[in-house]
């Protein structure tokens, strides 16, 4: 089977980490963004993912040859030379995606992090017999999204209904789908949308399928939900007793830490908390609702909370940073200073407290 992520553009809402780096390189929970999709792929038999892309191509390949051998899936690229939207790179990507097995390919969107129920999603696939299977999830405010207003016993879609003033369900498009090669004859070579042009003319003719998703699941294209996603991601991890978190005198709550990370005594970490690949943390510091990307070093007792700090940054000691503060590649946030929602693009010294939420060049 193949599959194709639909990886896009310049990563805008989660600057300054995607200064540094593509956006689905951006670290989540310890690793790539994009490597959950892609290893929760190939465990259900996906042998080839297409990432389309318009950005930064040869960087990501580069990064993801390592990961070719290592999961042993092949990894190529179709690049747009224009934005085409959300349909546009199926139709460029298609002699990429169509072979002669005739067996549907998976679409997954990059900023999407679940538990990746594939393999029931190709059942409920061959089950229903429909073109296009599309996984939704229920959320509490739908007035926000694009609902999908489906028949609940088949899972048969019926219409969708953008941002609704009145309620008409609370189930949206996950961004997950299955589609038969069929469904690449509907897409012009154009900027076009999957979500508003392709689908609603696949349920028209009633055969566009939905399937709830179970479990938890985030778009985490934006810091807050970025932090959200997190805890989700890491209570998944405790539901379904993972030995990948860490635990300890000094962990709070659910937390994981890389195995080359050093940390002090007297700390208090956790909960919702990642700490990345060759930290450092000095005694007394408490981490919470945070993460700490490869490389950081935090001094003696510095406070984090409701944060991300990027590669390789310094936090000095008695430091508080807080309230969804980002600090990009290489910041040094200096001894006793204060950050309140500071963005801080990379390569960049703090040597004044940031009082109020504010960007700093």
């Amino acid at each position: 089977m193949k599959a194709l992520i639909l990886v896009g553009g310049f990563g805008t809402r989660l600057r300054p980490l995607t200064l540094s780096v593509p956006k689905p390189l951006v670290d989540f929970a310890n690793k790539p963004m994009i490597l959950h999709q892609i290893e929760a792929l190939k465990a259900i038999g996906v042998n080839e993912v297409v990432l389309a892309i318009n950005y930064q191509p040869e960087v990501m390949l580069n990064f993801l040859k390592d990961f070719e051998a290592k999961l042993g899936i092949k990894i190529t690229c179709s690049q747009e030379t224009e934005p085409l939207g959300t349909a546009g790179p199926l139709a460029l990507a298609r002699d990429k995606l169509i072979d002669d097995s005739g067996k549907p390919f998976f679409v997954l969107n990059s900023d999407v992090i679940s538990e990746y129920p594939l393999k029931e999603m190709i059942e409920f696939h061959k089950s229903h017999g429909g073109e296009a299977s599309i996984m939704v999830t229920k959320v509490d405010e739908p007035s926000k999204y694009g609902v999908v207003v489906m028949e609940e016993t088949t899972g048969q879609v019926d219409k969708f209904v953008e941002k609704p003033k009145l309620f008409v369900g609370n189930k949206i498009n996950a961004g997950i789908y299955l589609l038969n090669p069929s469904v690449l004859d509907r897409i012009e070579l154009r900027p076009t949308s999957i979500e508003k042009e392709v689908f609603p003319k696949i349920a028209a003719e009633k055969k566009l399928y939905a399937m709830v998703l179970l479990g938890f699941w985030m778009d985490i294209g934006q810091p807050r939900d970025y932090v959200s996603g997190l805890r989700l991601y890491l209570d998944s991890l405790r539901k379904n007793n993972s030995s990948k978190l860490a635990s300890g005198p000094h962990i709070l709550g659910n937390v994981i830490v890389d195995e080359t990370a050093k940390i002090g005594d007297g700390c208090l970490i956790g909960p919702d908390v990642a700490i990345g690949p060759g930290c450092i943390v000095e005694s007394g510091v408490r981490l919470s609702c945070c993460t700490v990307m490869r490389g950081v070093r935090i001094k003696k007792h510095a406070c984090i909370s409701s944060s991300i700090i990027g590669w390789h940054s310094t936090v000095g000691q008695w430091a508080r940073v807080e309230n969804m503060t980002i600090l990009g590649e290489d910041v040094h946030v200096g001894d006793e200073i204060y950050s309140n929602g500071g963005v801080v693009l990379p390569h960049k010294e703090i040597k004044s407290s940031i009082p109020n939420p504010e960007i700093v060049m």
